[in-house]
């Protein structure tokens, strides 16, 4: 099996086969890095393949000092920001009730509706803030790996990170308590 860094250099002589693999490989996760930040779908899906493409018409200036995956992450990141920054969310007073035929058990229901508390904290955040907690947190990237994603120093991260669970603590502090 090639290496990330074998087959970006066949995609920079044009070899379709080798940009196929290496989506195969990181396109779950492009989409979850995505998905955690954005919540919802659809648009992970489309900053996921936004990546893929961008980093295929750039494929001639691709550099493997850091390897492959922490490029994928740096413009999944870079793409995830720029989205929030273009498109502000709408709060809606209530969520869309979920039409499921089987009742859910107390503790399903209990785990969606935190699920669903982190997820809206969460949105609340700055981007930078939201996009080093959801590295941090939920991918288990090393602040050094959010650092290389991001495109900032490994300080910047612990202070993006301390600030975002400073402003996270007071709003789930409910189920922080539970």
């Amino acid at each position: 099996m090639l290496t990330d860094n074998e087959l970006m250099d066949s995609v920079k002589r044009g070899d379709f086969d080798a940009f196929d693999q290496l989506v195969l490989r990181y396109q779950n996760s492009a989409w979850n890095i995505a998905y955690r930040f954005l919540g919802d779908a659809s648009e992970a899906e489309d900053v996921a393949q936004e990546a893929f493409l961008r980093i295929f018409a750039g494929a001639g200036r691709y550099q493997s000092t850091s390897g492959f995956q922490p490029y994928l992450y740096t413009v999944v990141t870079r793409l995830c920001i720029d989205h929030v920054r273009k498109k502000r969310p709408t709060y809606c007073k209530k969520l869309p009730a979920v039409n499921d035929s089987k009742p859910l058990a107390v503790e399903q229901e209990a785990k969606q509706e935190m699920e669903k508390a982190i997820r809206r904290a969460i949105d609340l955040l700055p981007p930078k803030q939201r996009m080093a907690v959801v590295l941090r947190y939920f991918e288990g990237f090393r602040s050094r790996q959010v650092a290389l994603a991001m495109g900032i120093s490994p300080k910047a991260v612990e202070r993006a990170l301390y600030r975002g669970r400073k402003k996270l603590e007071p709003i789930l502090k409910h189920w922080l308590e539970k």
